[in-house]
């Protein structure tokens, strides 16, 4: 066992605490603490952030173990902030109660998932997280018009910021694509950002139509010589 986990006494727990890498991205960081049971008046301890623990290019993951900061599984959590971060974005638009809430619980899954990677061998997201995807993709899927034509990632602008989600989904997928092939990676993360970018391309067509618009069609056709 991770000497992270290994005290549960009063003194050792808070000896624990005292020694976790304050500087691994905040989602790893309260993931970690809610792991070991953290007391409620021990969150203050969340609030010293510079710490220059990492100012020699490593930081900590949820183990207690440390890494350099371009490493493929830091890179993943990043992308996958980063997403999360682009749908806190999109929830600033004007949008559908309903699809309002899906995104919010979308954003806890992707926090659960930054806490999966952030402790190696630790799993948070599950089959049940993919079908719930799979059960929107199917719902908002439902009532658009097939694709004729390629779209282009423009309209209004929740439209937009759909396609932008999109794009960073895709690139968190393929940098734990890459993870994967070089330390263990359970499927369903994987399998879940996949179902994801589908989902907001999908969300993108629904936006447009919210906002009174359609598909922004890429012109096969058009005139190229300027």
């Amino acid at each position: 066992m991770s000497p992270l986990f290994a005290d549960f006494t009063p003194g050792g727990f808070l000896l624990q605490i005292c020694l976790l890498p304050v500087r691994m991205p905040q989602f790893c960081r309260i993931l970690t603490l809610f792991l070991i049971h953290l007391p409620a008046n021990m969150g203050n301890r969340l609030s010293k952030i510079a710490t220059r623990t990492g100012d020699n290019g490593t930081t900590g993951l949820g183990d207690g173990s440390r890494t350099d900061k371009d490493n493929l599984r830091v890179h993943a959590m990043g992308d996958v902030d980063e997403l999360n971060s682009h749908v806190g974005l999109l929830l600033c638009e004007e949008l559908p109660a309903a699809l309002r809430a899906e995104l919010v619980s979308i954003q806890h899954d992707l926090f659960d998932m930054g806490g999966e990677l952030c402790i190696p061998g630790h799993t948070l997201i599950t089959e049940v997280q993919v079908a719930r995807l799979d059960a929107l993709l199917a719902k908002y899927n439902a009532d658009l018009p097939p694709l004729k034509d390629f779209i282009l990632p423009a309209g209004s602008r929740a439209a937009a910021q759909a396609h932008i989600c999109r794009t960073v989904c895709r690139r968190a997928e393929r940098t734990i694509v890459s993870l994967g092939k070089a330390d263990t990676v359970n499927d369903s993360p994987r399998q879940y950002m996949n179902r994801l970018s589908d989902l907001l391309f999908v969300l993108s067509r629904v936006l447009n139509r919210y906002a009174g618009g359609s598909d922004v069609l890429w012109e096969k056709d058009r005139k190229r010589d300027g």
